[in-house]
C-alpha cells in the first residue's frame, strides 16, 4: 500500500514538473555571464539573453558574476535549481577546460551542466600597447624574449580564454612573463591603455574599437584565416607559429537535471535566433564565427565540451605545470 502510493506520488509529481516544463517560462530567467560587463562574454551573453526573451516571451536578465576565470559565476550556475531560471552564457574556459586549472573546481564541465548550444567561436588576437616596439609577430617574439622579466600579461582569470590563449602564445615563444588577473577582459584592455599591462590574448571583440583607432596594436590573429574585422591583421599560421591557435567557443548551458522540454525549448529559440540576419550581421560585427546549423543544438555542443577537453586539455595541464 504504502509502495503504491509512493509510486502514485512520484507519477503525480512527475506529471507536475512536465506540464510546468511546458509552461516554460512563466517568469523572468537570469542568464549568469560569469566575467565582468564589457568584455566578449557579456556582450555575447546579452544578444542571446535578447534572442531568448523575445522568442520565448519572457525576460532574460543577464547577471554578471565575475571571479576566477568565470568559475565563481559558473559555480552558481551548476548549483542552480535546475528548472531552467537560472543558465549560464559561458565558455570553452568556464564550461570545458577550468578543471585543468582549478583542482577544487566545485563543478565538473560535463557532468553539471545540460548542453543547450553553441553560439558562435571567436578568434583570438595578440594585442600589445602601442609603445611595444613590435610590429609583427616576429618582432613581439623577439621583444619578448629580451624583455622576459619585465612583461606583464593581462588576463581575465586562470583558465578564462585569454588566459587560455596566451598560455598557447607563452609556451610557444617559451616565456613565462608576470600574468596579471583582472575580472574581464574590458578591464585588461583599459590596463593595456594606461601602460601597466603589456599584452593580451582575447578574441577579436574586445581589442577592436581600440586597434580601430590606433591605441593599440593588433600583431596577429590567432587562426588559419584572417579576421574580417581586422583583415590586414596576418594570421599566427601566415607567420610561423602555428601552436597561437585559439578560437574559443561561447555556449548556452543549463544546470544538470533541468528538463529535457525546457533544455529542448532553449535550444530551439536559440536556433531561431541565430539564423536571424540581423544577428547573424551583429555576430559579425564583433568579428565572430556564428554557429552554423548543424552545429547546433544540445548533441552537437556536447561533442564539442568533450572533443576540446580531449585536444587542448592535456596541452594546457604540461604548460601550466611547467
Amino acid at each position: 500500500m504504502i509502495a503504491r502510493m509512493f509510486a502514485t506520488a512520484l507519477m503525480a509529481l512527475a506529471a507536475t514538473t512536465a506540464a510546468q516544463a511546458q509552461d516554460y517560462p512563466t517568469r523572468t530567467v537570469t542568464v549568469i555571464v560569469p566575467f565582468a560587463a564589457g568584455g566578449p562574454a557579456d556582450v555575447t551573453g546579452r544578444i542571446v539573453a535578447d534572442i531568448f526573451s523575445r522568442h520565448l516571451g519572457q525576460s532574460f536578465v543577464v547577471e554578471n558574476v565575475g571571479g576566477a576565470g568565470g568559475t565563481v559565476g559558473t559555480l552558481r550556475a551548476a548549483k542552480a535549481t535546475p528548472d531552467g531560471y537560472t543558465i549560464i552564457s559561458g565558455h570553452m574556459g568556464t564550461n570545458g577546460l577550468a578543471g585543468f586549472f582549478y583542482p577544487n573546481l566545485g563543478y565538473d564541465a560535463e557532468k553539471d551542466f545540460e548542453p543547450v548550444g553553441l553560439i558562435a567561436e571567436y578568434p583570438e588576437v595578440l594585442t600589445v600597447r602601442k609603445e611595444i616596439p613590435a610590429n609583427n609577430l616576429k618582432e613581439f617574439v623577439a621583444y619578448a624574449k629580451a624583455n622576459e622579466s619585465k612583461l606583464n600579461m593581462g588576463h581575465a582569470g586562470v583558465g578564462s580564454v585569454s588566459y587560455i590563449g596566451c598560455l598557447l602564445l607563452n609556451t610557444a615563444i617559451g616565456i613565462k612573463p608576470t600574468m596579471v588577473p583582472f575580472t574581464g577582459t574590458a578591464p585588461v584592455m583599459n590596463a593595456i591603455l594606461a601602460g601597466t599591462v603589456d599584452y593580451d590574448c582575447d578574441p577579436v571583440l574586445g581589442p577592436l574599437p581600440h586597434v580601430r583607432a590606433g591605441t593599440v596594436k593588433a600583431l596577429a590573429v590567432a587562426s588559419k584565416k584572417r579576421s574580417p574585422m581586422l583583415p590586414d591583421v596576418p594570421t599566427s599560421y601566415e607567420q610561423g607559429l602555428p601552436e597561437f591557435d585559439c578560437a574559443p567557443f561561447y555556449a548556452v548551458f543549463a544546470p544538470k537535471g533541468t528538463p529535457k522540454a525546457v533544455i529542448d525549448k532553449l535550444a530551439a529559440a536559440l536556433d531561431k535566433g541565430l539564423s536571424e540576419p540581423a544577428v547573424q550581421k551583429r555576430f559579425a560585427d564583433l568579428g565572430a564565427d556564428i554557429a552554423e546549423p548543424n552545429q547546433r543544438g544540445p548533441k552537437a555542443l556536447g561533442e564539442l565540451v568533450h572533443s576540446t577537453i580531449g585536444r587542448l586539455g592535456p596541452i594546457l595541464k604540461a604548460a601550466a605545470a611547467k
